[in-house]
């Protein structure tokens, strides 16, 4: 595999660097630092091991099963048993990029040197990462209370049980190995439990998905500032002594850079919008995408605190010579922001949705009913209105909370955990469908001002956002499918705004 090298070494990686990684096949490197650590750590493993001391899932069973001392004899045997053990994941394969994102995690974990796992496993997966082998892994099995399926499976696959991809093609695992020139990995005391015991699809997803959102809080206001000029709506909403009157979380820089896309617009003369006041869902264009702008920023600062940290159960703090029973593995905190997340985009969505259908009301925006060309003898974007409806309803759907605690397990000890993978995977569901609805926002203001004959009043960025979606949309002179359209401008969408 080819791509730019990014070092891990004293500084962390980034939401941005598992991005790289996962998606653009950047490689990753460790540094001498990180090195340091994870030797360190390693290092007081290995000599506590050797005096006997009882450390969880080391000299002790997992679990219920932490009263259950292990035999001298068996402590490597059981490192090869955990990830076989944990392997219970069930449903459809995780993507490739997510299963790239989960075992960069991982080694970002490692590297923060509270693991204690031998130098030779961290490089085995480095070099199957760099090397494009992919465990292949279900979707579903994770409680939050680490992400032990996910990595059961990834384990299990780097010794050469399983399946994995490569090159494009679902192979055995051994098979992957040996045509990439790599080994399985071989476990020795801690590592099998070192590779489960951590949130790492949890956290990685998150990079991902955090990458999306900013996607979408571009495009999105592309959309608004193009449905503005359609509707030809009155900006002092967008005005900043008013912002900086109230100045909520995130509606100042959303004023901002709504401004910054309507210089030079029209819509800046006296006069020139039709109403004192508009609906809410264009006059509060600021306070709404605020409220995202402060959710997406908790959500980033949480899950890059688990990306550059150890949420390993037990701790090793080799520099104290300590290993510590705790439980840094839960990521309650984390969870909550991300159902803000997803709570904060299904209140866009609303706002969304309603602008929509704004545009396409004759007595609302003073153009021809659902932006028909042909008036009332053709239906123009009628028939989106259900699409527009079922995508709302399902991100609505989606946004209810599911992070609180499931069923008790592990006869009992295991009876708190976070749900954080599902809640990272509904957040991205919700991201997919909330694609359609600024798709759908794009194109219909790109009729607007045509049907309003303004498109050579409108400000820079709306000149922008029109050009882009006119190269993939044809004007709607007739009825047509337009599935095709949408998917095209959603595909634009999912990428950076250029």
């Amino acid at each position: 595999m080819t791509g730019r090298m990014i070092l891990l070494d004293a500084r962390p990686l980034g939401v941005a660097d598992v991005a790289e990684i996962a998606r653009r096949n950047a490689r990753l490197m460790l540094g001498e630092e990180a090195m340091r650590r994870i030797r360190a750590s390693r290092a007081l493993i290995e000599h506590l091991t050797g005096l006997g001391k009882p450390m969880y899932g080391v000299t002790t069973g997992l679990g219920a099963c932490v009263d259950t001392p292990l035999a001298q004899a068996d402590l490597i045997a059981f490192q090869h048993s955990v990830p076989l053990s944990h392997s219970m994941g069930i449903g459809p394969a995780l993507p490739t990029e997510a299963v790239r994102a989960m075992m960069t995690a991982r080694i970002s974990g490692m590297a923060a040197g509270g693991t204690g796992t031998s130098e030779r496993v961290v490089m085995g997966l480095v070099a199957a990462l760099n090397a494009g082998v992919h465990p292949v892994i279900p979707t579903w099995g994770s409680i939050g209370a680490a992400d032990l399926a996910h990595l059961g499976h990834m384990a299990r696959s780097l010794r050469g049980d399983g399946e994995a991809e490569f090159q494009g093609r679902i192979m055995a695992s051994s098979e992957a190995l040996a045509l990439a020139g790599l080994e399985p990995l071989d476990l020795r005391e801690k590592d099998g439990h070192a590779i489960i015991v951590a949130n790492s699809l949890s956290t990685g997803t998150a990079c991902l998905c955090l990458e999306d959102v900013a996607h979408l809080i571009d495009w999105a206001l592309a959309a608004v500032a193009l449905n503005y000029e359609a509707f030809r709506s009155s900006l002092t909403a967008i005005d900043e002594d008013a912002l900086a009157a109230r100045p909520a979380f995130g509606q100042r820089e959303i004023g901002a850079r709504l401004r910054a896309e309507l210089a030079g617009s029209g819509l800046w003369q006296d006069k020139a919008a039709r109403r004192l006041q508009d609906p809410l869902s264009y006059r509060c264009v600021p306070q709404v995408w605020g409220g995202l702008l402060n959710a997406f920023e908790q959500a980033r600062l949480a899950t890059e605190i688990e990306l550059a940290h150890s949420g390993d159960n037990p701790l090793i703090l080799a520099e104290g010579e300590r290993v510590i029973s705790n439980g840094n593995f839960d990521l309650t905190a984390m969870t909550l922001a991300w159902e803000q997340l997803g709570q904060a985009l299904a209140h866009c969505a609303v706002g969304t949705a309603n602008r929509c259908m704004k545009l396409m009301s004759p007595i609302t925006a003073e153009l021809p009913r659902f932006l028909s060309a042909r008036g009332g003898s053709r239906q123009g974007y009628a028939e989106l209105q259900k699409p527009l409806s079922a995508l709302e309803a399902e991100i609505r759907h989606l946004a209810n909370p599911m992070s609180l605690s499931p069923l008790a397990v592990s006869d009992g000890i295991e009876d708190q955990s976070s749900m954080a993978p599902r809640v990272v995977a509904k957040t991205a569901e919700i991201i997919e469908r909330m694609r359609y609805l600024v798709a759908m926002e794009l194109i219909f203001a790109a009729t607007g001002v045509e049907l309003r004959g303004v498109v050579e009043s409108m400000g820079e960025g709306p000149q922008r956002s029109f050009a882009a979606v006119r190269a993939l949309v044809s004007p709607l002179d007739d009825d047509r499918e337009m599935s095709t359209d949408m998917t095209r401008v959603a595909r634009m969408v999912a990428g950076p705004r250029c």
